[in-house]
């Protein structure tokens, strides 16, 4: 039996000074006092506690909350382990406090089939770190025609497919897949996007990166100081990339809308994923008004950046960091619930492969710090809400026990300090991705321990 007191718990629900009990892999029960360490006496049950039993940990003070669950990952395993793999990918989840992370198909090879998907889950779970689900693609080795293999997943095993990365061009395609997953009760999770506007999109891109590379700009969202760049290259690089950001904008937005309706029309759960637009903001508003299957998710940089101007347009993502209105939207629907989880699209690059352009950064380990400064500190959410908006929501998305600090839910943890400085220094990330917009910022909120099922992992 583990005891965890001394703490503030948190949940979706409570705020409140005490502790936790738990019975191996699940929470036997959750008690309010002013911080002391329970005696056996207290903690008898119909599973009766003797002292040896037990084992305590002093949380000293710190706010124990649900471990953290996110929607949408890379680990770039298996085949991209200059990237990342399961080890550093893990190791990153701890030090963000994920307990439970469903990482994306758009490996080498990519994940198509249930034994591929297993494979990955078994060897993760043989590590006895964070819990992983993998995704599976939703057209066959993202070649946009076949989908039968969706027919032959486990929805208990791999509840969500999804084409991540980009989207599926044919709409025909698209609704044959929705229509497989809605009769396996598998979520289609959607990389919103039109291919064709995005390609139109990299011509400037590409062009802005070939002057950020003369000039040795990198693609996260920073100009080191020791880097003189004219300014007439700067309004140059940063023209092109405003007509990138406009392209994708509307790519974003007529695919999101394209994408509820296909999903709608297949009777199939739908998870919008990194939704970032005003316009695509509406389409899910539009589509839970009239009580469709539909859920969406924010990254935290898409939360705390925007990206007009220099140096924050530099940073190179998919979708990108997005106007001063849009970022508002995002706000918005946070504080009325129209977004549901707050997801890390952790997308670790090497130096070299973000310097070309790869869209994406490393996420896992700044993400509840990005928040909590951002919506507890600056725009007055709860933390009772980043709770839920990181762990309940996303719980119940995926049919889980967990996200809740209640009886018989399973005992996944974090332990943070929600009031502690620290400044981003990418050097000390497990993940192998190093690239981030956060660099050398200061952030408030951070994770100090991690459990499992019950242990301390």
């Amino acid at each position: 039996m583990l005891v965890i007191y001394n703490a503030i718990l948190v949940d979706r629900n409570i705020s409140q000074k005490g502790y936790i009990v738990c019975d191996k892999d699940k929470i036997l029960s959750v008690h309010k006092n002013d911080g002391e360490k329970p005696d056996a006496a207290e903690l008898k049950t119909d599973n009766a506690a003797t002292k040896d039993d037990i084992t305590y940990y002093d949380a000293h003070g710190l706010t124990l909350m649900p471990a953290f669950i996110d929607m949408h990952a890379h680990f770039r395993y298996p085949g991209q382990p200059q990237k990342e793999d399961l080890d550093s990918g893990l190791a990153a989840a701890k030090n963000g406090g994920f307990g439970t992370l469903v990482l994306m198909p758009n490996t080498n090879p990519v994940i198509s089939s249930y034994e591929d998907a297993m494979s990955v889950i078994n060897q993760a779970r043989a590590r006895k770190m964070s819990n992983i689900f993998q995704t599976a693609s939703i057209t066959k080795n993202f070649e946009d025609r076949d989908t039968s293999h969706i027919l032959n997943l486990n929805p208990k095993e791999i509840p969500v497919i999804t084409e991540d990365g980009h989207d599926v061009l044919s709409a025909d395609i698209m609704l044959d897949g929705m229509k497989k997953a809605a009769s396996k009760n598998i979520i289609v999770s959607c990389h919103c996007e039109d291919p064709d506007l995005a390609v139109c999109a990299r011509g400037y891109r590409q062009k802005a990166l070939a002057l950020m590379k003369e000039y040795k700009i990198p693609a996260w969202g920073v100009i080191p100081s020791d880097i003189k760049v004219p300014q007439n290259i700067l309004d140059e690089i940063t023209e092109n990339l405003s007509k990138a950001n406009e392209l994708l904008e509307k790519a974003e937005d007529t695919f999101t809308e394209r994408n509820i309706k296909l999903a709608h029309d297949a009777d199939c759960r739908i998870h919008i994923c990194h939704v970032s637009t005003k316009g695509a903001i509406e389409s899910v508003q539009h589509a839970k008004q009239k009580g469709w299957k539909c859920t969406c998710e924010v990254t935290p940089h898409h939360i705390a950046l925007t990206g007009e101007k220099i140096p924050e347009i530099l940073a190179l993502v998919n979708p990108p960091l997005r106007t001063q209105s849009d970022h508002d939207a995002v706000i918005a629907a946070l504080r009325d619930a129209t977004i549901d989880t707050i997801s890390t699209d952790h997308a670790p690059h090497t130096a070299d492969d973000k310097a070309a352009g790869a869209p994406g950064f490393t996420g896992s380990e700044t993400a509840f710090a990005v928040c909590n400064t951002v919506l507890v500190k600056q725009e007055g959410f709860s933390l009772n809400r980043l709770s839920e908006l990181m762990s309940a929501n996303a719980a119940e998305i995926l049919g889980l026990k967990k996200g809740l600090l209640q009886p018989e839910y399973d005992a996944d943890f974090v332990l943070v300090d929600p009031d502690e400085n620290w400044i981003v220094n990418a050097k000390n990330f497990a993940s192998k991705g190093k690239a981030n917009p956060f660099e050398g910022k200061t952030l408030t909120g951070r994770v100090k321990k991690i459990f499992v099922a019950g242990r301390e992992i």
